[in-house]
């Protein structure tokens, strides 16, 4: 195929995941804890540590700042808490924040949006996405617009990309070269040529692998105990960038 002019973003969990993104020639990483939740805030050693691993011309680092998993309706204390994840994670280091939050009604927080977004202090914020559960994706598009945001992470709404294809190409039209539209979700060697041709600026994906766990004691509440752990792999990453020819750019 023909090579597809586009941003990489993997979504990583430690220093091994940064390496990796380094290698397969990624422009950002999303530094985040916690995958199979869907992600949450990382440790400040952890974000030290995958900024090592960068180096001075590798991914940049983005953070997830999520306090909790769960929805995207945050109170007073979870706001405040999420604001200073916002400061230290530039103060430290960080190209940007990755952030979401709605209001009661299910669209976004505008107020709390725009505390997230004053406390990165010019960094580049990033859009997660809580968009995919707002009423219409697209006309929130705009919002995000209107709020000075760098980009939008997104599935078009649906569980996965590849099943919100028609909805990231709205999206993208309507974005307009005003905000990058990153498609993630499920992103593998499979989808990603299709999701290219949307016509969005950056894939994002995580290409996990579950270590599975070896413990018949249970500890917590989830239904696999101790359980198993995910991993960045390397041929998994290596087989997108494959997918989507040579084409590949960072920002």
């Amino acid at each position: 195929m023909d090579a597809v002019t586009i941003a990489l973003e993997l979504a990583v969990q430690d220093p091994a995941g940064v390496r990796i993104a380094r290698e397969v020639g990624a422009a950002r990483v999303e530094l985040t804890q916690a995958l199979a939740l869907g992600g949450l805030t990382p440790s400040p050693a952890t974000l030290e540590r995958a900024l090592d691993a960068a180096g001075e011309d590798g991914p940049e680092i983005h953070v997830l700042i999520r306090p909790r998993p769960g929805g995207f309706h945050y109170d007073a204390d979870e706001i405040a808490v999420s604001v200073r994840d916002v400061e230290l994670a530039i103060r430290a280091g960080a190209s940007g924040v990755v952030i979401g939050a709605l209001d009661a009604s299910g669209a976004l927080a505008l107020d709390a949006m725009s505390r997230l977004r004053d406390a990165a202090g010019g960094a580049s914020v990033t859009l997660h996405r809580a968009i995919d559960v707002t009423a219409d994706p697209v006309t929130t598009v705009q919002t995000a617009i209107g709020l000075g945001l760098r980009r939008i992470l997104t599935s078009g709404g649906a569980s996965t990309a590849i099943d919100g294809v028609e909805t990231l190409r709205a999206m993208a039209t309507a974005a307009a070269g005003r905000i990058e539209i990153m498609a993630g979700s499920g992103v593998n060697a499979a989808s990603a040529a299709a999701l290219a041709a949307t016509g969005v600026d950056a894939l994002h994906f995580s290409a996990k692998r579950t270590i599975a766990g070896d413990s018949s004691v249970r500890m917590g509440s989830a239904a696999d105990g101790v359980g198993g752990y995910d991993v960045t792999d390397r041929d998994a990453a290596f087989a997108i960038r494959e997918a989507l020819g040579s084409g590949l750019r960072r920002p």
